[in-house]
C-alpha cells in the first residue's frame, strides 16, 4: 500500500480523533486517501463497524473503488446502479458501502451503519431541500460523521450552514433562520436576500474551526507546477440581438421569437447568446454568431492540436463541438479516463457537473472553458482535474470570453467568490 505524506497523516489523525469532523482540502491533495486511512483505523480499533460513503455518482464508480486498495485493505461495495445492485451492496458484509447522492433518498433505513462520510459535502449546502430533510432523519442514529470539501463558501457564507448542520448541529445551530439573524443583515425580506454582517465570516470560521482540518500541503504545494490562467477575448459579430434580449427580454429571429419570462431566464439566455446561439421555441437552437468557436479553432491550431480538455455549459455547445471536431470524445465514452491519461484522446469535452469532481486526469496540460459555470466550486474542481498532485507539467487554462457580455460578469463573480473563499481559508488555519 502507498504511504501518506506528512500533512496527509496529520489530517488522517485529525479525523480519527473526532466523531464529527470536516476536511477542507484543495483539489488533488488526497482527501480520499486521507479518509480511507482514517476509516481503516476506525474499523480496526472497533470505533466503527460499518461505513457508508456518500459521493457524486462518478466519484463512487471511478474514485473510491480505485483508491481503496492503494491506501487500505478496504474493498468497498457499490450501491450504485439498479435497485437489485444497490440492495445487494447494502446486504453484503462489506465494511464500507459507497452510494451516490441521488440514490440516498431511496434508502429507508441506515441502522446497519455507525459511520458516514460525505464526499463533496457542498452537495448538502441547502438545508431546506427534500434530500437534506430526508437524510437528516435517516442519519440521526449515526454517531461518526465526516465531511470532505474543497470549499465551504463556493457561493457565499450562507452555504456553510447546511454543510455544518449535517455533520454537527452544535457548530452553527439547528435553525437556518437563527443563523441568518445572528450573522447576516436582511436586505430584501420579500425575496429572502441576506448579506453577511461586518465580521461575520471571521466569526463563523472561528465557530467551526475546532471541527475543521484545513490541509496544509507543505512540500506538495511547492512541487505543483504553475497553473497559467489565460483570458481570450472576442467580439460579437452582431450585438443587436444580444442588446435587445438584455433590454426587452425578447428578440425576434427570422423563424422564431425568443422570450425570457424573468430575470433569471434572461441571464441564461444572455450566456447562451455570448456563445453565439440561443434556445428558442421547443428548445430549438438558433445560431447567429460563430465568434467564440472560431476563436477556439484558432486556439487549438495555435497549440498544434495538443490534447485538450474542453468544458462546456450547454448541450448545444457540445453539439457544435461534435459538428466541428468529428474526433471529439465526451466524458460519457467508454474507458475515457484511461484513454485520456494514456494520451490517446486529442479532444475531450465534459460538463463540470458530471466530470468535475474526483476524476484523476493525468499527463495532459491544456483545458479550455468554452463557457463558465457560476459556481466557484465547479470551476475550481474542473481546473483541479489537471492541476493536481502528480502533475509534472505547467497547466494552461484558457477562458473564452465575449467582450461586453455576461461572460465578463460571470468571470468577475468567480473572482469575488474566490476572495470570500480565500478569507475563509485563512480564518480556519491555525494561528
Amino acid at each position: 500500500m502507498l504511504r501518506l505524506r506528512p500533512y496527509q497523516d496529520d489530517a488522517a489523525d485529525f479525523l480519527f480523533e473526532r466523531d464529527r469532523a470536516m476536511v477542507l482540502a484543495p483539489v488533488g491533495a488526497g482527501k480520499t486517501a486521507i479518509t480511507l486511512t482514517a476509516m481503516g483505523e476506525m474499523l480496526r480499533e472497533g470505533h466503527v463497524k460499518r461505513w457508508l460513503v456518500v459521493a457524486p455518482k462518478r466519484v463512487c464508480t471511478d474514485v473510491w473503488p480505485l483508491e481503496a486498495p492503494k491506501w487500505s485493505d478496504i474493498t468497498p461495495a457499490l450501491a450504485v446502479g439498479t435497485p437489485a445492485q444497490r440492495a445487494a451492496a447494502l446486504r453484503s458484509d462489506a465494511s464500507v458501502v459507497v452510494i451516490n447522492y441521488d440514490n440516498l433518498g431511496k434508502l429507508e433505513d441506515l441502522s446497519g451503519f455507525d459511520g458516514i462520510v460525505f464526499d463533496e459535502l457542498t452537495r448538502l449546502k441547502n438545508p431546506s431541500g427534500k434530500r437534506f430533510k430526508a437524510l437528516e432523519k435517516l442519519i440521526a442514529p449515526i454517531k461518526v460523521r465526516w465531511g470532505l470539501t474543497g470549499s465551504f463558501t463556493s457561493n457565499g457564507l450562507e452555504d456553510v450552514f447546511g454543510q455544518c448542520k449535517i455533520i454537527d448541529q452544535t457548530l452553527l445551530g439547528r435553525a437556518k433562520g437563527a443563523f441568518l439573524q445572528q450573522y447576516f443583515i436582511c436586505i430584501n425580506r420579500d425575496f429572502g436576500q441576506w448579506t453577511p454582517a461586518a465580521g461575520a465570516l471571521e466569526q463563523v470560521m472561528a465557530r467551526i474551526k475546532p471541527a475543521t482540518c484545513v490541509l496544509e500541503p507543505g512540500e506538495y504545494k511547492d512541487k505543483l507546477p504553475p497553473c497559467h490562467i489565460v483570458e481570450m477575448r472576442c467580439d460579437l459579430e452582431d450585438r443587436a440581438p444580444y442588446e435587445k434580449m438584455k433590454r426587452e427580454y425578447v428578440v425576434k429571429f427570422a423563424d422564431d421569437t425568443v422570450v425570457a419570462l424573468n430575470a433569471g431566464a434572461v441571464t441564461t439566455k444572455l450566456q447562451q447568446m455570448a456563445s453565439g446561439f440561443v434556445y428558442g421555441t421547443d428548445k430549438q437552437s438558433i445560431w447567429y454568431s460563430q465568434h467564440k468557436f472560431d476563436m477556439l479553432d484558432e486556439l487549438l491550431e495555435g497549440n498544434q492540436h495538443t490534447n485538450t480538455l474542453i468544458w462546456y455549459t450547454y448541450q448545444e455547445e457540445l453539439a457544435e463541438l461534435k459538428r466541428r471536431y468529428p474526433h471529439l470524445h465526451t466524458s460519457y465514452d467508454e474507458n475515457v479516463v484511461e484513454r485520456w491519461n494514456a494520451g490517446k484522446i486529442q479532444l475531450l469535452a465534459a460538463h463540470p457537473k458530471s466530470f468535475g469532481h474526483g476524476i484523476n486526469l493525468q499527463g495532459q496540460q491544456h483545458m479550455v472553458f468554452l463557457s463558465l459555470p457560476w459556481s466557484l466550486e465547479l470551476y475550481e474542481q474542473a481546473v483541479g482535474r489537471l492541476h493536481r498532485g502528480g502533475q509534472t507539467k505547467d497547466v494552461w487554462v484558457y477562458i473564452l470570453l465575449t467582450n461586453k457580455t455576461i461572460d465578463e460578469r460571470i468571470w468577475a463573480a468567480l473572482h469575488d467568490k474566490r476572495a470570500v473563499s480565500d478569507i475563509a481559508l485563512e480564518e480556519l488555519k491555525d494561528g
